[in-house]
C-alpha cells in the first residue's frame, strides 16, 4: 500500500517516468509462469494509476504489478467506463494482430460456405479490402480486413461451413509480425541438424530389431487397401464401374437454394398455366419512334421490360388475387406492388425486387432493372434487394425461348414467362400479314386463382402492350 501511494502521488505530479521505472523493475522480478498486467503506453499507465485497482475472478483486489490470474479481469477506474481485458483495442506487444471473421450475412441466413480466398498469405491489404468471398443460400458475401497490414494465416478452408463471427485470417498490422514468423521459421531449422545428429546413435544399437519390424509393416498396408475402395465405391456408385470423361463436382449453395425452393413450389402449389399472345407491333414501334431521345433525356435504354412491367402493374390492380397469397387458412391481400424480375447469373438464377413499382414511370422501371440486373451479374446484390415481392416476371426471351411454363416464386401465387418475338403470319383486318408475335404465359396457384381472374389477367396484359395508349387513358 506505501509504494502505491507513492506511485499515486508521483503520477499525479506529471512523472509517469517513476510509474514506468517500477514497472520494469516488477517485470523484471516477476516469474516467467505468472502474467503481469501492464499498459502498453503511458497514456494506458496513467489511466491505471489514477486510484484505481484491479479485480481478479476470485475478487481478491490486486494492484498495479502484482501476478494475476489468466482468467479474466475487469479493470475499475474511477470516471471512466468498465472494459474487459479480452476485448481491448489494443495490444501488448509491439506487433498487434487483428482477427478478420464472417460479417453479418442477413436475417434469413444463419452460415455460408467459404467459396475462395483473394489473397494469400504475406499479402498487403488495407483496412475493408475483401480477402474472401462466402456463398450463401441467396448471395455472395466478401469478407473484409478490418484493419491494413499483412495477413499473417488463413485460419479456415476453402469449402468450410462458417457461421457469422467465425474467424477466417489473423491480419498482422505492422511489420515486426512478419519479421518475427521468419525467425521462428528459422529456428526449428537449426534444431534439426542437432536432433540429426543424435538420432545416428540409436541406429548402431538397434541393426537386430529392423528384422522383425520389416514382416509386419509389409503386411499392414497390403490390409488397409482392399476394404477401402469397397466402402468408398458402394454408397456412391452402387455397382456400377467408372466411366471416362465424367467429372464430379459439389453443387453450390445457391444451386441447392434454387433447387429445393423449385421443388417445393411443384409440391405445395396446384400449378397450372394458361398461355396468349401478344403482337409486339406498336410497342416496337412505340420504342425505335423514341429511343434516341430517351436516352438522351433519361440516360438509359428503352426496352420492352418496361412495357410489360406497366402492363401488369395494370393487370395486378385489375385482378388482386393474383397479387394475394395464402397463409395457412387466410388469404393476405397486398395494396402494393413488388414485382420480381428473373435474371440469370453465372452462379444461378436470382429474382431482385423492384419495390412499389406501381409509383414508377418508364424510365424509373428501366434505371431500376438496369442496376440491379448490373449487381446481379456482378455477385454484388445484397439480400434486401431480393427479399419480398408480390409477382415475378421471367423473360425466357432474350436466351431464345418460345414457349414454356414457368414455376412459381414462393410464397408468391403466380409468374409472368415472356418468350421470344417471332415473325408470323396473322390475319388483320381480313388480311393475312406478318407480325411480331410473342407468347406469354402465366403459372398460377389454382387453389387460389380461378381460370377466370388467370384469363383475364393476360388479357389485360395483352391489351396494354399491344396499345399502350390505354395507359395514359387507364381504360
Amino acid at each position: 500500500m506505501a509504494i502505491w501511494s507513492i506511485v499515486r502521488r508521483k503520477v499525479l505530479n506529471g512523472d509517469n517516468s517513476f510509474a514506468s521505472s517500477i514497472l520494469k523493475q516488477s517485470r523484471k522480478s516477476g516469474s516467467t509462469t505468472n502474467h503481469r498486467y501492464y499498459g502498453a503506453f503511458a497514456k494506458e499507465i496513467s489511466l491505471v494509476a489514477r486510484g484505481s485497482q484491479l479485480v481478479n475472478s476470485t475478487g481478491l483486489r490486486s494492484y498495479l504489478g502484482s501476478h494475476l490470474s489468466l482468467k479474466a479481469m475487469r479493470v475499475t477506474v474511477p470516471c471512466i467506463q468498465t472494459f474487459n481485458t479480452r476485448i481491448r483495442l489494443f495490444s501488448s506487444d509491439n506487433d498487434g494482430s487483428v482477427d478478420a471473421v464472417v460479417p453479418f450475412m442477413g436475417e434469413s441466413i444463419t452460415d455460408g460456405t467459404l467459396a475462395t480466398f483473394l489473397k494469400k498469405p504475406g499479402d498487403h491489404v488495407e483496412a475493408d479490402e475483401p480477402i474472401a468471398q462466402i456463398e450463401t443460400d441467396k448471395v455472395t458475401i466478401d469478407v473484409a480486413s478490418p484493419v491494413s497490414g499483412t495477413i499473417d494465416k488463413f485460419v479456415a478452408k476453402e469449402g468450410d461451413t462458417v457461421e457469422p463471427g467465425f474467424k477466417i485470417a489473423v491480419i498482422s498490422q505492422s511489420s515486426g509480425a512478419a519479421i518475427q514468423v521468419k525467425e521462428s521459421e528459422k529456428k526449428p531449422e537449426e534444431t534439426k541438424p542437432e536432433k540429426t545428429k543424435e538420432k545416428p546413435k540409436p541406429v548402431a544399437e538397434a541393426p537386430p530389431s529392423p528384422k522383425v519390424e520389416t514382416s509386419p509393416p509389409k503386411e499392414k498396408p497390403r490390409a488397409p487397401p482392399p476394404p477401402l475402395p469397397a466402402s468408398g465405391q458402394s454408397p456412391r456408385e452402387p455397382q456400377l464401374p467408372p466411366k471416362d470423361r465424367e467429372r464430379r463436382v459439389p453443387m453450390t449453395r445457391l444451386r441447392k437454394r434454387v433447387a429445393t425452393r423449385l421443388k417445393d413450389s411443384q409440391n405445395t402449389f396446384a400449378l397450372l398455366t394458361t398461355f396468349n399472345e401478344v403482337d409486339m407491333t406498336n410497342l416496337m414501334k412505340l420504342r425505335s419512334e423514341y429511343k434516341d431521345a430517351f436516352l438522351e433525356k433519361h440516360g438509359v435504354k428503352l426496352g420492352l421490360m418496361s412495357g410489360f412491367v406497366k402492363g401488369a402493374i395494370s393487370a395486378l390492380q385489375n385482378q388482386p388475387v393474383v397479387n394475394a397469397v395464402i397463409d395457412g387458412e387466410d388469404i393476405i391481400y397486398r395494396d402494393y406492388v413488388d414485382i420480381s424480375i428473373a435474371v440469370g447469373t453465372p452462379k444461378g438464377l436470382v429474382v431482385p425486387v423492384l419495390r412499389n413499382v406501381e409509383n414508377m414511370n418508364f424510365a424509373e422501371i428501366e434505371k431500376e432493372i438496369n442496376k440491379l440486373a448490373k449487381k446481379a451479374t456482378a455477385g454484388t446484390i445484397s439480400i434486401d434487394e431480393m427479399a419480398g415481392g408480390t409477382f415475378t416476371i421471367s423473360n425466357g426471351g432474350v436466351y431464345g425461348s418460345l414457349l414454356s411454363t414457368p414455376i412459381i416464386n414462393p410464397p408468391q401465387s403466380a409468374i409472368l414467362g415472356m418468350h421470344s418475338i417471332v415473325n408470323r403470319p396473322m390475319v388483320v383486318g381480313g388480311e393475312i400479314m406478318s407480325r411480331p408475335m410473342m407468347y406469354i404465359a402465366l403459372t398460377y396457384d389454382h387453389r387460389l386463382i380461378d381460370g377466370r381472374e388467370a384469363v383475364l389477367f393476360l388479357r389485360r396484359i395483352k391489351d396494354v402492350v399491344e396499345d399502350p395508349r390505354r395507359l395514359l387513358l387507364d381504360i
